[in-house]
């Protein structure tokens, strides 16, 4: 099995889904600061937009949290 870095991970699952979420990060890599890759990553050349997005955190409050994808 090909061992990539969490930085590799992301933009694989970009590339793949289009979009990542912090809860996306962790649950599906382990990567518990997505926002600090996002930061390595963007100092490599990578672009990126995000967007604010709702939801709701597991005692039903609304919560937002960054929503990634790669920039066109």
């Amino acid at each position: 099995m090909e061992k990539l870095t969490q930085s590799q991970r992301i933009i694989r699952h970009l590339q793949d889904y289009k979009t990542i979420t912090p809860k996306e990060a962790l649950e599906e890599y382990g990567i518990y600061r997505l926002a600090s890759r996002i930061s390595d990553l963007k100092k490599e050349g990578y672009e990126f937009t995000s967007k604010r997005v709702a939801g709701k955190n597991r005692y039903g409050e609304k919560t937002h949290f960054a929503e990634y994808s790669l920039a066109n």
